[in-house]
């Protein structure tokens, strides 16, 4: 163990105990003994990291630069192939597309592939991470489009881990934003090239100069002003610069001298999965080595298939697949996870036999994060208003953006819980599970059958559906921001200064007085100032009733002399010359 680490200002638990080479259960059980109550997915800020970090013996520093692994335990045994130098076949790079949203990412891929995918993609943004091979100059490279939408950020960031080359793609006339900042940030962890796309050069207000200063600042010095970030001007939209923007992705990957394996067991990395009618569990596969081939056995941690089919990026059914190629395997019996490795083995027994021994690994890290339950169990108080949620999504990587943010939600008081969560269409299984549960289900690209939703209609569940991303967590944000407490206000609006009292009872007072300033009307709250001097006004009731010249009104202004019942709960000691304060008292609908 490094004798000092360096970690960001806040960091989470379970970061915490990965940058300081000890077991998570043991930073919980510290920060217990300090009287915070912490999951492994809670934040604590640097000084209480130092504390904690101290206790267990290590030293620790402060450095907002540093970017902690963030990956979770695989429960896979196997590793990724790694090659000697030299060793195996040059294959095609496989580059990432990233970038704020809307600065013409897809629409640079549409151009590559002579595609319209943006004309098709809900909202003009896309959601899922897409793979394509384009030719150039006789010579394949594979592009993966990340989405640019904030929710994202975990499949932008499992993009960039697949990648040789990462195109960051920044408008001309926008610049560099938190998502472009992020995407690079992503590909410099991952340790990927960079080359940056400055697009829309075609608009009147693009200012390139602009944004490579704006690169300079974030430390990618242009390749022009004598630094080593290759930058190419182009419009994707009227197709200009394009060839010279895949020569230098082309350059920049030879310089990497990319290879991989040819033949043998394939071996490679899970994209995306879904659930397709008629198809069942599909999963899109990047191939890394080997060759891939009809009835080959597949594994990926918990997850096996007999390749029943292989298909391109166009759709076309293939017999094989070489490295660097995106293809759509079918014939999983259940969605592997986005991000794992996927590798062949020999025989279905062994691909069985794999996923048991994967299973139990799984058991082990659960074991491990039983104190994560524990303590959040410790943490939620009687006050917590919980939301339960059942969540659907059409791919494994949207699903993981949606339970991520989801949590983004929570707010003190009010706890949005995920009760469960998966890909497909929703089921009569999950209405079972809403209505036991008083749960709503939520689908992201999700179906739901005509006969599923009579049998919700007929529970009372709810079920949304939604295509936008953010169209859903507005509305789950609006759904939270209905159960807080709304927010109580209370305004003076009036004093009196009592000139007589004329009964006191458990239930009432009658007095009389002068009103010094505002109005006074029925309802208005009593209070007078703490005879002990302590701070705080008493509360000692509210105006029940208003008289003038024994005449009952509506209201008594600044200067009127008129008489008061009190309605009361306690027998009140009010004296002559006592001021008393009436209070109007609002609540207003609070909001996230």
């Amino acid at each position: 163990m490094a004798d000092k680490i360096s970690i960001p200002s806040k960091v989470t638990v379970n970061k915490l105990a990965k940058a300081i080479d000890v077991d998570v259960t043991s930073v919980v059980g510290e920060l217990m003994k300090a009287g915070i109550m912490a999951s492994v997915s809670d934040s604590i800020d640097f000084e209480t990291a130092s504390i904690i970090a101290s206790d267990l013996g290590v030293e620790i520093e402060k450095d907002d630069d540093i970017k902690l692994d963030t990956s979770k335990p695989t429960s896979n045994s196997r590793q990724a192939k790694v090659l000697k130098d030299g060793e195996g076949e040059p294959r095609a790079p496989v580059v990432a597309v990233m970038g704020h949203v809307d600065h013409g990412k897809t629409t640079l891929l549409d151009t590559l592939r002579n595609t319209d995918v943006v004309g098709g993609e809900a909202g003009g943004i896309t959601q899922h991470i897409s793979a394509y091979q384009v030719s150039h100059n006789g010579r394949d490279i594979t592009f993966l489009d990340t989405p640019g939408h904030e929710a994202f950020s975990s499949l932008r960031s499992h993009g960039a881990r697949l990648t040789d080359v990462a195109i960051i793609v920044v408008a001309a006339d926008d610049g560099i934003k938190p998502q472009t900042k992020e995407a690079i940030g992503f590909a410099r962890d991952a340790g990927v090239a960079i080359v940056v796309a400055i697009n829309k050069i075609d608009k009147p207000e693009a200012n390139p100069n602009q944004v490579k200063q704006q690169l300079a600042d974030v430390n990618l010095i242009p390749e022009e002003w004598g630094g080593d970030t290759v930058t190419v001007d182009i419009s994707a939209q009227k197709k200009q610069n394009i060839d010279q923007l895949l020569d230098m992705v082309l350059l920049v990957a030879d310089i990497e001298d990319l290879r991989a394996v040819s033949g043998g067991l394939m071996e490679g990395t899970v994209i995306e999965s879904r659930m397709i009618t008629g198809k069942g569990s599909v999963a899109t596969i990047l191939v890394q080595h080997g060759e891939l081939s009809v009835s080959n056995f597949l594994v990926s941690e918990g997850a096996y298939c007999k390749v029943k089919s292989i298909d391109n990026f166009n759709g076309d059914s293939i017999d094989k697949a070489h490295p660097s190629e995106p293809v759509a395997v079918a014939g999983w019996k259940t969605p592997p996870r986005a991000g794992a490795l996927v590798y062949e083995v020999e025989s279905e027994k062994e691909a069985k036999s794999e996923v048991i021994a994967n299973a139990h690994a799984v058991d082990k890290i659960a074991d491990s994060d039983q104190m994560e339950v524990m303590t959040a169990a410790m943490k939620a108080s009687r006050d917590t208003k919980l939301v339960p949620l059942i969540l659907k999504a059409d791919t494994d990587g949207s699903l993981t953006s949606l339970i991520d943010s989801v949590k983004l939600l929570e707010v003190e008081g009010i706890k949005p819980e995920v009760i469960s969560s998966s890909v497909g269409a929703v089921t009569e299984s999950d209405v079972t599970l809403a209505e036991s549960s008083k749960a709503s289900i939520i689908g992201f690209n999700s179906k739901v059958s005509g006969r599923v939703k009579q049998t919700a209609l007929r529970a009372s569940v709810e079920i949304k559906l939604y295509d936008l991303i953010y169209e859903l967590l507005e509305d789950l944000r609006q759904k939270l921001s209905s159960m807080l407490a709304p927010e109580v206000v209370e305004e003076e609006v009036s004093t009196l200064e009592i000139m007589g009292v004329f009964k006191t009872t458990q239930k009432e007072v009658i007095c009389g007085g002068k009103v010094k300033k505002g109005k006074i009307v029925p309802e208005l709250i009593v209070r007078i100032e703490n005879p002990e001097d302590e701070g705080e006004d008493i509360e000692i009731g509210k105006v029940a009733a208003i008289q003038k010249e024994q005449q009952s009104i509506k209201e008594a202004k600044e200067g009127d002399i008129c008489g008061l019942s009190i309605a009361t709960k306690q027998k009140v000691k009010l004296k002559e010359g006592d001021v008393i304060k009436l209070i109007k008292r609002t609540t207003k609908s609070r909001s996230l």
